[in-house]
């Protein structure tokens, strides 16, 4: 039997006991304390039209799918829940902690004079930063020759083909940085691991102009979902 909820969660947050409001139980018992509706009733900082923050919190996670899902969700899909009480600015701010979540999970997983010995390491620091986009995104990671990490720059967003991504559009950056070496990387949003012929074409193509020009190409990583998938670790590099 479904538990009756306390009468003054149908009244704003303001009027509730001090001990049961979510920032004020925060401050007290700390974070882990607090549900996740708890927590994303602290960034709506507010109910309106009849309904509290946390009702309006519960109400988003309802309708998202839960929170992984809602964490793959943008201001327009965050938006488009149609939840009384979310408006414009609450849909930016819930966008923005996420986005802010994602950075975090990248920054962990990288430090300065970072050297890539892996594959899994790569993709420990784009999987967060790439895994939720809603279009394809062709990166290069620019390494030196004991393979620190330089820098990364993005080649191309949208649809990608052969067409646009280029050689001369991979390796200029590489040349500029005199890196000594480089990795592809792109996303699937369809959550598909699996690399296209297109994907495996182009990544030959780039291997050999990389050979010509002594930069070789150590990896092309695909970000899909929470994996990915090494074209060096299947041995198609």
């Amino acid at each position: 039997m479904k538990s009756k909820e306390p009468a003054y969660y149908k009244l704003p947050i303001t009027n509730w006991p001090e001990s049961e409001r979510p920032r004020e139980k925060l401050m007290k018992l700390g974070p882990f304390k607090l549900t996740d509706t708890e927590l994303l009733a602290i960034l709506m900082r507010s109910g309106s039209g009849g309904i509290s923050a946390l009702g309006a919190a519960r109400e988003i996670v309802q309708k998202s799918g839960g929170l992984s899902k809602l964490a793959q969700m943008d201001y327009n899909d965050i938006l488009n829940l149609d939840v009384k009480g979310l408006g414009k600015t609450k849909a930016v701010t819930i966008a923005a902690a996420l986005q802010l979540a994602r950075r975090l999970q990248s920054e962990i997983a990288v430090s300065p004079d970072k050297i890539i010995r892996s594959s899994d390491e790569v993709a420990q620091i784009y999987g967060p930063k790439m895994r939720d986009l809603k279009k394809e995104i062709f990166m290069v990671l620019l390494l030196a020759s004991n393979n620190k990490l330089i820098k990364d720059t993005v080649v191309s967003e949208g649809i990608l083909n052969a067409s646009v991504i280029t050689p001369r559009e991979v390796f200029r950056e590489a040349v500029l940085a005199m890196a000594g070496a480089v990795i592809l990387i792109h996303n699937h949003p369809s959550g598909n691991l699996e690399p296209s012929s297109e994907d495996i074409q182009l990544t030959k193509k780039m291997v050999e102009v990389g050979k010509a020009m002594q930069v070789p190409v150590l990896d092309h990583i695909i970000i899909a979902g929470n994996g990915y998938t090494s074209l060096a670790d299947r041995g198609l590099i």
